[in-house]
């Protein structure tokens, strides 16, 4: 297969960036869309020319760090991950644009790289349960229904790959926050911090810049997760919840 990349090519973070058209041939229908930047690059190095910056690790979907925008879509036409986008998704001598992903809070260092450690920001404000060391409770001492248990687990799948960022109008981080929340807030052991970890996450989350939810939906479609929306609106009531608690507490140390 053959194609025409209009591939975005920026040198530093802070340079103005510009789109440098490359033709590839003679690419295996069943080749990652990875593997063909990896034999764009080889061809490149060969010839003398400098490699294209792109960003992927465990390239089994697992990770999150292979982020693209492939012809406006985050990941590409498929909702998985951008190495798990294969060549036959597209046309023979189609032109595909590849892009990094747009977002004030996702600053490019080059090429195609990205700095997504706003994301892990959110996490480290209050992601997290706290517990003693020592010995602990036996688990079965805290039961966990079916339901809760799916709920958990349906959020915690989340790779933190910024596909819902990337894909949002609006540029927010709510279906990342949402999942991060919701896995620790619905579980026993996370009800010590419930209040004080949506609260922290939440501002961090406005302090990075990211837009605000206005329920487009698109991040829950380009999710390679499938993490629904309702995380969001689990979200918003977990964050109403800790505010009303806070304001009862403030009064009630001020009455005393």
């Amino acid at each position: 297969m053959n194609f025409t990349l209009q591939i975005w090519r920026q040198d530093y973070p802070g340079d103005s960036g510009r789109y440098e058209t490359v033709e590839v041939t003679d690419i295996d229908a069943e080749a990652s869309f990875l593997e063909m930047l990896d034999q764009v690059n080889e061809s490149r190095i060969a010839g003398g020319g400098d490699a294209v910056a792109f960003d992927s690790d465990c390239r089994e979907g697992i990770c999150g760090a292979c982020s693209l925008m492939i012809d406006g879509l985050p990941h590409g036409p498929q909702q998985v991950t951008t190495c798990q986008t294969y060549m036959r998704d597209f046309r023979d001598g189609q032109t595909i644009r590849v892009e990094p992903f747009r977002n004030n809070a996702f600053p490019v260092l080059r090429d195609l790289v990205t700095d997504r450690s706003a994301l892990d920001r959110i996490v480290e404000s209050g992601g997290f349960i706290s517990t003693t060391t020592g010995p602990q409770p036996e688990p079965n001492s805290m039961p966990v229904s079916p339901e809760t248990q799916k709920t958990a687990m349906d959020a915690a799948i989340c790779i933190g790959c910024g596909a819902c960022v990337a894909a949002c109008p609006n540029g927010a981080a709510m279906l990342f926050t949402g999942a991060k929340v919701t896995h620790l807030n619905v579980l026993p052991q996370g009800q010590a911090e419930r209040g004080t970890r949506v609260r922290s996450m939440v501002h961090q989350m406005d302090a990075e810049g990211f837009g605000g939810c206005t329920n487009f939906g698109e991040c829950s479609l380009a999710c390679p997760q499938e993490i629904s929306i309702d995380v969001i609106g689990t979200l918003n009531r977990e964050y109403r919840r800790a505010v009303r608690e806070e304001k009862k507490a403030t009064k009630k140390m001020v009455a005393q």
